[in-house]
């Protein structure tokens, strides 16, 4: 798109951006209560000796009238769809888990209260972005170290083996720093790149200038390269490791608009994809059950192929809320949740996240586009949006068998606290950078 391009869009964004008009907030608010109500209701009448369902639902309404209220008053500007969209995700997990795995709800609606609750102070807390910008250097050293402690101390709470140890302890708490740093990182990368833009700029549009052969643009993208393989190597995290380097290589290439630099980036996916099958058992097996798992139906590609049949017995229009047979998906309520919600909703639920997410995609690359602030907030928008987007189709293709499984998480309805944590602290930056945007 060029700069003229652009200067037209801008106003024609603005004006949809802004016709989510403020009272619309708890009309969405009152439609995603009456959705989640709807279905832990119907686990409730379907398995009457879950008493829990109600109290996740208590938490869950608590967690969306406060932060509704909240952001009324101190960002009245934001953008409405930014919490709604994330809310009714969130409460839609929280169906599927209770349906699921009735034993993990109860931490999942715990970590959904301190989820919204680093929401709203990301949302809310005025320094933070200028802190995030001015101690990036403090703030991803200490992300790199909390990356090397998990690979020194990290566990597995489910206590295989061979399991990866991606998660630190505290008593019977268990955190994923790969989560916290996702957020670091994000800021660390938007803040480099708005330092860098106005020379990758000047860079492609100069004459006789080899910008994808300079030290300035080759540097980052190594950087980010052996970065994801140190993640991939020690801690056998595929997933984290990929969406690091496929976020910000997109962004690079929405900073600089140099077309070499997706090459390079898909050049070095496939060399370290190709050395990560002849040294890593785990990469081979997802790369050989992705291929043609029907061999090993019943043994190692069980998960995938249970997967595919939940998607085809889901329908059109789905066995029903807590029907079907989703159950017989291994770690289904975390890596499979997608899967589950195909059997249970069929292809309109299936329609109805992607409609969401992609909604939400939408609103986030709004605010990038229409942001009036400096490059550095309109690069966190996008790098925020990008993050949440990759995220979800890397593990929506894995369980379609679209892509090599990567187990990273849906984001907001998979089970998982740290992963839930870190989403709802990168909507609490955009819905601040919304509020600017308005």
């Amino acid at each position: 798109m060029t700069s003229t391009e652009v200067d037209k869009a801008v106003p024609v964004v603005r004006l949809v951006v802004g016709s989510a008009g403020r009272g619309n907030r708890w009309l969405l608010l009152a439609l995603a209560t009456v959705f989640v109500f709807a279905g832990l209701a119907t686990i409730a009448l379907t398995r009457p000796a879950q008493g829990d369902v109600w109290l996740s639902f208590a938490l869950w309404l608590a967690c969306a009238i406060i932060a509704t209220l909240i952001l009324k008053l101190r960002l009245p500007t934001h953008d409405p769809l930014l919490l709604a969209l994330p809310m009714f995700l969130s409460g839609w997990g929280l169906v599927v888990i209770e349906g699921l795995a009735p034993a993990f709800a109860d931490r999942q609606a715990l970590w959904l209260v301190i989820s919204v609750a680093a929401m709203l102070a990301a949302a809310c807390f005025s320094h933070l972005l200028r802190w995030l910008r001015s101690y990036r250097y403090s703030l991803l050293a200490a992300a790199l170290l909390l990356l090397l402690a998990t690979i020194a101390l990290g566990q597995n709470p489910s206590g295989f083996e061979f399991a990866p140890r991606l998660w630190l302890s505290l008593g019977s708490f268990y955190f994923q720093p790969s989560e916290l740093m996702k957020v670091i990182l994000v800021a660390f990368m938007a803040t480099y790149l708005a330092e860098q833009s106005a020379a990758f700029r000047a860079g492609s549009t100069t004459p006789g200038r080899e910008m994808a052969a300079s030290p300035r643009l080759l540097g980052p993208i190594l950087l980010m390269w052996l970065l994801s393989m140190l993640i991939l190597v020690w801690q056998r995290d595929l997933g984290t490791a990929m969406l690091f380097f496929i976020v910000f290589l997109l962004l690079l290439y929405l900073t600089s608009g140099d077309w070499r630099i997706i090459v390079g980036g898909v050049t070095l996916i496939l060399v370290a994809g190709i050395a990560a099958y002849q040294l890593f058992d785990v990469v081979q097996l997802r790369v050989d059950i992705w291929l043609n798992p029907w061999l090993e139906a019943d043994g190692r590609a069980y998960q995938i192929v249970q997967s595919l049949m939940a998607f085809a017995a889901g329908g059109i229009f789905g066995a029903g809320v807590g029907q079907g047979f989703p159950g017989y998906i291994p770690v289904v309520h975390s890596d499979f949740v997608f899967a589950a919600i195909a059997e249970e909703w069929g292809l309109l639920g299936v329609v109805g996240i992607l409609s969401c997410l992609g909604v939400l995609a939408w609103r986030g690359l709004a605010i990038a586009l229409t942001h009036p602030g400096a490059a550095f907030h309109k690069l966190l928008a996008g790098a925020i949006t990008l993050t949440l987007l990759v995220q979800a189709l890397m593990i929506m293709a894995g369980v379609l068998k679209l892509l090599p499984l990567t187990g990273v998480t849906l984001p907001f309805i998979s089970y998982g606290g740290s992963s839930l944590l870190a989403c709802h602290i990168m909507i609490g930056l955009l819905l601040r950078l919304s509020a600017g945007a308005r």
